[in-house]
Order: C-alpha cells, then sequence, then structure tokens
C-alpha cells in the first residue's frame, strides 16, 4: 500500500528544523489510516458503554470474516492497515519467495547447517526449474502441485525414499504457510504419486555389514596396528563394534561419560561447510542424550586408555576426528584389496548382529537412539557368513536352540 504523504506537513517541518524519522513515519501511517477509512467494505462501529471496543470486520480471500475490536478508531485503523498489508504481502507471494522464508524459519529450528543445505541442494535441483517457483502461492492448488510433483518423479527417475525427501520440502513449507494462515489448509496430504517410482535392488548384509568373518579379520588388524603404534585411534574404531554409536559421537566422547555399565553419548563433532573444519558440539543428532550399553569386552578396550586427557580419543594432546577414524577403514580396506566400507557400517553391524542373536528390536532402537522403530528395521541385515547364516536356518527348521 502506498501512502499519500502530505507534502504541506512535511515542508512546514522542515521550515521549522523538526523533521524526524518518528514525524515522517507518522505522517505516512495517518495516511494509510486515512486510505483504509475510504476503502474498508465492512462497517467500522464506534465503542459503546456496553462493549467500550470499536468494531468491524476483516474478510480474506477463501476464508471466513474475522472481527476486529480497537480500544480507539485509530487503533481500530491501525490494525486494518496492518491486516491489508499481509494480505497484500499474501496476494503477491510466490512459491519460491514462500520457500526462502520457510528456509529462514528452519534455520532458527534446527542445529543441523547440513539439512539446510541439503534443502536448497534439492529445491535448485527439483522445484527451481519446475512451474512452481514463479508461481503466487494463491494460484497452486491440489491439482497443480500433483501434476508438478509426478512430471519431477517421472522426470528424474525417483526412487520412493529420493522422493520423499524432496518431499519434506513441500511438507515443510505448506505446514508452514498454514500455520502463518497465508493458506486456509496444506494440500500435500491430498497430493497422489501415480507414476511408477525407479526399483532399486535391496541392499544386503554383506555391502551394508562388516559380516562376522571379516569383522575377525578387522579386529586382528586394529589390535595388531595399536600394539604397533599405540595410537588410540585403532582403539576407538574397535570399540564402536561395541557401542553402535555415530563416528561423530565416539570422538565427541570424555572420560567423565564413562559409567558403570553404560556410557552417555550427550555430544558430537559436526563439520562446519564454510569454514571446512570440524568442532564438537554439546548435542547429539537428534537433540536427546542417551545411554550405550558397556559389555565386558568394551570396558576391556577402555581399560587402555590413558583417560587424563579432555577426550577419551586423542592424538599427541589432540583430539581425534572422525576423519581419521575413517581413514584407519581406508586403510585396512586397501591392504586387504576389498572396498572400502565407510563408518556408518560399523552402526549398522552393531545393529544387525543384535538383532542376529536375538536382543528385542525395541532394545536396539533404543542403543541406536532411533525415535521410530521403522528407523531401526531399516539399519538391520544379515552381518553372518552363509554357512553361520545356513547353520542357523538348519537348526531353527531341526527345532533345535543355536548355540
Amino acid at each position: 500500500m502506498q501512502p499519500n504523504i502530505d507534502l504541506q506537513q512535511l515542508q512546514a517541518f522542515l521550515q521549522c528544523d523538526t523533521l524526524e524519522a518518528c514525524n515522517v513515519l507518522e505522517i505516512i501511517m495517518a495516511n494509510k489510516r486515512a486510505k483504509i477509512k475510504k476503502l474498508h467494505t465492512y462497517a467500522i462501529t464506534p465503542a459503546s458503554p456496553r462493549t467500550k471496543y470499536w468494531t468491524t470486520y476483516f474478510k480474506r480471500e477463501n476464508e471466513s470474516r474475522q472481527l476486529v475490536r480497537g480500544k480507539s478508531e485509530e487503533d481500530l485503523l491501525h490494525k486494518l492497515v496492518k491486516l491489508h498489508e499481509e494480505n497484500s504481502h499474501l496476494d503477491n507471494l510466490t512459491f519460491s519467495q514462500l520457500f526462502d522464508e520457510w528456509l529462514e524459519y528452519k534455520k532458527a529450528m534446527t542445529n543441523s547447517a547440513n539439512t539446510i543445505k541439503r534443502h536448497r541442494q534439492h529445491y535448485a535441483k527439483y522445484f527451481e526449474p519446475s512451474k512452481l517457483h514463479s508461481m503466487k502461492l494463491t494460484a497452486i492448488d491440489t491439482f497443480i502441485l500433483e501434476t508438478e510433483c509426478n512430471r519431477i518423479v517421472k522426470e528424474f527417475d525417483l526412487t520412493r525414499k529420493a522422493w520423499a525427501n524432496a518431499k519434506t520440502i513441500l511438507n515443510g513449507m505448506f505446514e508452514y504457510a498454514k500455520r502463518k494462515k497465508y493458506i486456509a489448509d496444506n494440500p500435500m496430504p491430498d497430493m497422489k504419486i501415480t507414476v511408477r517410482y525407479k526399483q532399486v535392488v535391496k541392499k544386503s548384509g554383506s555391502t551394508q555389514t562388516f559380516n562376522t568373518a571379516e569383522l575377525d579379520s578387522l579386529k586382528k588388524y586394529l589390535d595388531a596396528m595399536y600394539e604397533e603404534t599405540n595410537d588410540s585411534v585403532y582403539l576407538a574404531v574397535r570399540l564402536n563394534f561395541f557401542l553402535g554409536l555415530r563416528v561423530g559421537e565416539v570422538v565427541a566422547l570424555k572420560p567423565e561419560d564413562i559409567l558403570d555399565n553404560q556410557i552417555h553419548i550427550v555430544r558430537e563433532e559436526v563439520r562446519d561447510q564454510e569454514a571446512n573444519c570440524y568442532h564438537v558440539v554439546e548435542h547429539t543428532k537428534s537433540n536427546h542424550d542417551r545411554y550405550s550399553a558397556l559389555v565386558p569386552e568394551a570396558k576391556k578396550i577402555l581399560e587402555k586408555l590413558d583417560k587424563n586427557g579432555k577426550y577419551l580419543f586423542e592424538r599427541n594432546g589432540e583430539r581425534l576426528t572422525s576423519r581419521q577414524f575413517a581413514y584407519v577403514l581406508e586403510k585396512y580396506a586397501k591392504q586387504q584389496g576389498v572396498a572400502t566400507k565407510s563408518t556408518h557400517k560399523i552402526w549398522k553391524t552393531y545393529a544387525s548382529m543384535l538383532s542376529a542373536y536375538g536382543v528385542p528390536v525395541d532394545a536396539i532402537r533404543e542403543q541406536l537412539g532411533h525415535s521410530e522403530l521403522s528407523t531401526t528395521l531399516s539399519y538391520i541385515y544379515n552381518p553372518l557368513t552363509e554357512d553361520a547364516t545356513y547353520s542357523m536356518i538348519a537348526n531353527a527348521l531341526d527345532g533345535k536352540k543355536n548355540t
């Protein structure tokens, strides 16, 4: 809304040398109130001894009218000015502007810079080239959204999981818009994908975990390298097969985190993308602390550590980083002439081993720090060798208990 500035008033202020920002703003607001009073379509009812408020109504498109009250006529008109300006903003708000506004909100609600970076990448890849990008929000309905989303899934040949990741942006944007009252309803629950997702081959334990034979070989390597170098990084890798932590959580452990039969996970290492460096933050990825069981073998490894440093795993007085941790697995794979398995595979091996030997899945969920059981199930594979798997199947079908 463009104000009609009273030039005579401005000139008077200039001549008296009394022109200040507050004077200009008051002139602008007074003009806005005067304009609203002329254009407002609902009757303005003065205050009465019974109501004590000036009242009128305001209505947005596709919404029920709302009652507006003010302690005075000026107060009521001031509120109407704000409502009309908000409505004008909504009339011109585009899909891309909503994304930028929502992303600023997300920045304040998450500790993960990587999450924000991933949202930007997905938006640039899938939604910026689409017709949605430049459309006004008020012009987007379920059918337009459905058409564009199906086109994106088909054109990019997305798997169900890849689309679920991209759809997180839409879910967040439209829920934010609903809460801000930019829209009456979130169209996402009614939006359907009817095209076929890209089919993927189910990953197997042979690629997603260290099976029992590989694990035995790796443990012997880690023990030998520690005896040779006295470098705690080999103990860190060895220990994590008994803890099942994210690598960033392992390298952020402190001596005081060790309890009797548990270890307390309260912080993690994160990477600063802009500075390209690593540092420790006093929270985990899920923003919840948790406890991991300390079994006897894990305690034996911990007994070898010098616990006088700030962190549990240090090298020459400096905290070990997740990159140094990962390098151990790369070095081992090169020596064995096999493909490197990432640090994340240790996490999956831990979950899979617990499952293979009968630990209840909900207990595994608690150890991993997952809030949803479905997430935990996605981490569980068969970590046994073919012979061990055959033996367990044979015993099960013969009615024998596995030993």
